[in-house]
C-alpha cells in the first residue's frame, strides 16, 4: 500500500507542478500571455498527470480488494516488482494516449488574440479557441477520456462491488467494520478526484452555457488543486503508521 501512496504523491506533485507556474504568473505577476508551444506542453503534462493519478487510484482499489478478499496471499500477489510494473504501465499508457493531443493542436489555426477560461491550458479550453475544424481533435479527446478516466472509474466501482461482497461474508460486525475502515481513505481520495471531474464533464457537455462561468472555473480549480492538498491529509488522519511517524517528527527531541 505504501508504494501506491508514493505513486499517488508523485502524481499529485506532477499535477501541482504542471498547473502552479502559470497560475502564479497570472495571479502574482500579472502575466496574461502564453505561447502556443508552452500552452501545448502544459496541456500535455496536466492531462497526463491527471490520468496517472486515476490509474494509481485504480491500482489502490485493486490493492484493497486483494487485501480484503485474499489477505493471506497479499504479499505474493502484490510484490514490489508487480507494483513497479503497474506504475510503469500507468505512466506509459497516459503519456502514449496524450502525446497526439498537442501534435494535432499544432496543426490548427488560431486567431491572433485568444482568451482562455483558466490560468492554465486544458484541451477543451484550447479547442474552443481554434478557428479551423476540431472534429478530429474533439473525437480523440473524448476517446482518451473514456478509455482512461471512464474505464478506471468503472473498474474502481467493480472493485468495490467485490469488496462489499467479501465484507458482507464476514460473520462478525467488528470484522466488517475493520475491513471497511481500511477503505475509507481510498474512498475519500476517489471522491476528491472524480467528483469535480464528473461535474466538469457534465457541465462542459450539457450545461456550460446555462451556468455562470465562475462555477465552471471553480470546479476546474477544485479538480486540479484540491486532491494534491487533501490527499496527504486524508491518508495521514486515517493511516496509523503515517500519523505516528509524523507526530514523532514533530515532537521536540530530548537532549
Amino acid at each position: 500500500m505504501y508504494l501506491f501512496l508514493s505513486m499517488l504523491s508523485v502524481a499529485d506533485l506532477g499535477l501541482t507542478v504542471s498547473t502552479l507556474p502559470s497560475m502564479a504568473a497570472v495571479f502574482l505577476l500579472g502575466q496574461r500571455k502564453v505561447g502556443a508551444a508552452t500552452c501545448f506542453v502544459q496541456l500535455f503534462f496536466i492531462h497526463t498527470c491527471s490520468v496517472i493519478e486515476s490509474a494509481v487510484l485504480l491500482a489502490m482499489a485493486f490493492d484493497r480488494c486483494v487485501a480484503i478478499r485474499e489477505p493471506l496471499r497479499y504479499a505474493t500477489i502484490l510484490t514490489a516488482k508487480r507494483i513497479g510494473a503497474i506504475g510503469l504501465a500507468s505512466v506509459t499508457r497516459s503519456a502514449a494516449l496524450h502525446l497526439p493531443l498537442p501534435v494535432l493542436l499544432g496543426r490548427l489555426r488560431f486567431p491572433p488574440v485568444n482568451a482562455l477560461s483558466h490560468s492554465y491550458c486544458v484541451h477543451p479550453d484550447v479547442l474552443r479557441l481554434a478557428s479551423s475544424s476540431t472534429v478530429v481533435n474533439s473525437g480523440l479527446g473524448l476517446f482518451v477520456m473514456l478509455s482512461t478516466l471512464g474505464v478506471d472509474a468503472v473498474l474502481i466501482l467493480l472493485s468495490y462491488v467485490m469488496i462489499l461482497k467479501a465484507v458482507l461474508s464476514i460473520a462478525s460486525n467488528a470484522g466488517r467494520l475493520k475491513a471497511l475502515n481500511t477503505c475509507i481513505s481510498h474512498i475519500c481520495a476517489v471522491l476528491l478526484f472524480y467528483t469535480p471531474l464528473v461535474s466538469l464533464s457534465v457541465i462542459h457537455r450539457f450545461g456550460k452555457k446555462k451556468l455562470p462561468a465562475q462555477i465552471y472555473m471553480l470546479l476546474s480549480y477544485l479538480h486540479f488543486l484540491v486532491p494534491p492538498v487533501l490527499n496527504p491529509v486524508v491518508y495521514t488522519v486515517k493511516t496509523k503508521e503515517i500519523r505516528a511517524r509524523i507526530l514523532k517528527m514533530l515532537q521536540p527531541s530530548k537532549l
